[in-house]
């Protein structure tokens, strides 16, 4: 399955991606969405040196999802790590463009990377207090491995800690 919307995201893309994915994870304009982390998480999810810095390393392809007009509505990072596995991580969609499906064709193109790749699985990795969000990626086949950690970053501050839950799905 071909989406025409959806290509690898390139260097140039960095300061459009990151305004994407602060915007559908942080502040207000984020709660407009179903999937903000505003409540849990204050401060930025990431910022243009991460971003550009993915472009630097082989095993990490970011995939873009464009309207049609040509702005970018959804990003995905997927990274190939050990045991044939694929790290799928920070789907992002346009707080005013959920629920329109791109979430879901993002995954599908991540699935179809990972048999590219040779993959056998994706894992993801998702807040623990987030039974929407989790319940979302089971219906797409997820399903909880038991692993847990704590959420570290240096650029969100939280009111409490956060943890991390490990789901994985496998690749046909």
């Amino acid at each position: 399955m071909i989406y025409l919307n959806i290509t690898k995201a390139t260097i140039s893309d960095v300061p459009e991606a990151v305004a994407l994915v602060n915007s559908a994870y942080r502040g207000d304009y984020s709660k407009q969405g179903w999937t903000s982390e505003s409540h849990l998480l204050q401060g930025i999810r990431i910022d243009e040196a991460e971003m550009a810095g993915y472009f630097n390393r082989p095993e990490i392809t970011l995939l873009k999802y464009v309207d049609d007009e040509g702005r970018m509505i959804g990003l995905v990072y997927l990274e190939q790590v050990t045991n044939n596995r694929l790290y799928l991580g920070m789907l992002t969609v346009d707080p005013l463009a959920q629920a329109a499906g791109i979430g879901r064709k993002l995954l599908e193109a991540a699935d179809e990377y990972a048999h590219i790749l040779g993959c056998e699985a994706i894992k993801i990795s998702v807040i623990t207090t987030r039974t929407e969000l989790i319940a979302w990626y089971q219906r797409r086949g997820y399903t909880a491995t038991g692993e847990t950690y704590p959420l570290v970053t240096d650029k969100s501050v939280s009111a409490e800690p956060v943890t991390l839950m490990v789901m994985e799905k496998g690749i046909e």
